[in-house]
């Protein structure tokens, strides 16, 4: 099954080296490259932006991109965004608040069979109102 991994998981693996990770942050890591290692990671448009989003220094930047470079954007098209739609109202009619670029990816998912790979909380909110599928961190 293909994975859409979400920011907060490239964020721990691409952006915050500098920060030492806990053993929970080191296994997410861990399975990232594995996921890697067996060309099952979906990216797609917005999580790019989002991963490239924040970053003052124009180097840092030019090689974020160039590692992000050797993953394809997987098209979206318009019924992603009709789904995505859907999936905001049916949460927000339920108490659950969230980022369009959340539902676009809870949208892609759900459309395409992929499961989704995040440390974000809020996609267990989404899960209980949306068929989605979340990735968990296999023992190595």
């Amino acid at each position: 099954m293909k994975i859409i991994v979400d920011t907060s998981v490239w964020s721990l693996a691409l952006r915050r080296k500098k920060i030492k990770l806990n053993n929970s942050e080191i296994q997410i890591v861990k399975e990232l490259i594995e996921l890697i290692k067996e060309s099952r990671i979906v990216l797609i448009g917005p999580i790019r932006q989002e991963i490239l989003s924040g970053i003052v220094s124009k180097t840092q930047f030019q090689k974020l991109m160039k590692k992000l470079k050797a993953f394809d954007d997987f098209l979206i098209n318009q019924n992603d965004y009709e789904t995505a739609s859907d999936f905001f109202n049916i949460c927000r009619k339920n108490g659950i608040q969230g980022s369009h670029i959340d539902f676009l990816i809870c949208a892609v998912s759900y459309n395409k069979n992929f499961s989704i790979f995040t440390t974000d909380k809020d996609f267990e909110n989404y899960s209980k109102y949306v068929d989605i599928q979340l990735h968990k961190v296999r023992e190595y």
